[in-house]
């Protein structure tokens, strides 16, 4: 319990929740890097979380049975930005696994290769009645792995 409170004490969070329009996605590229640039992220490392976050955005947008909204949640940690993408969309497992590996399945072929590429950490999470959960985490230079 003790744990639960310090990493809470130690981390801020910024929430946001925009239309799943490809208009607001800027909006959401804005807060992730106001997040990172507080943690003392290089300019090119912010570029580089802000394609991220474009790239998950647009998945979500594009794939035909996305929810409403897009949350996105900011996590500025002591040495990494944790970036949470929840899409509430519906989505049909057993299809997507026909369509193609599950690893791609949610999130479309070259934006997950850039999401990969510009994160250090990515995983996500597929469940048919809650939705999409892809979690990004960029560290700061020199941060432990």
């Amino acid at each position: 319990m003790n744990q639960a409170l310090e990493n809470a004490a130690s981390s801020e969070v910024v929430e946001l929740r925009i239309p799943a329009r490809a208009e607001w996605v800027a909006l959401a590229r804005l807060a992730a890097a106001t997040v990172a640039n507080r943690l003392r992220f290089s300019i090119e490392e912010i570029e580089d979380v802000k394609l991220a976050i474009a790239e998950a955005c647009t998945a979500v947008i594009q794939h035909e049975d996305h929810g409403e909204f897009i949350q996105l949640r900011c996590e500025a940690a002591q040495d990494s930005l944790r970036v949470r993408v929840h899409d509430s969309g519906r989505h049909d497992v057993a299809t997507d696994h026909q369509r193609m590996n599950f690893d791609e399945a949610r999130i479309a072929g070259l934006g997950i290769f850039l999401i990969r590429t510009l994160m250090d950490e990515v995983s996500y999470d597929v469940h048919p009645q809650l939705g999409t959960d892809l979690l990004m985490v960029k560290r700061l230079a020199g941060a432990p792995a």
